[in-house]
């Protein structure tokens, strides 16, 4: 059973997540004929302050605006 892990910038809506595994979800059976119900699918949501890119933290790289 496929288990797909999302990590993304805190601040998803559960609407938007619920969509993410959806979306996710059906383009893993169209391309391997699999099940719904076996694809698992974990999003990770991380503060920007606990990412670093290029040697700089992503809060410094992309502040809320």
């Amino acid at each position: 059973m496929p288990l797909i892990t999302v990590e993304l910038f805190e601040g998803r809506s559960v609407d938007q997540k619920r969509q993410i595994v959806e979306g996710l979800t059906k383009t893993m059976c169209d391309i391997t004929g699999g099940n719904p119900s076996a694809v698992q699918v974990m999003i990770r949501d991380v503060p920007k302050s606990n990412w670093g890119f290029g040697g700089e933290l992503c809060s410094d790289l992309f502040p809320d605006k």
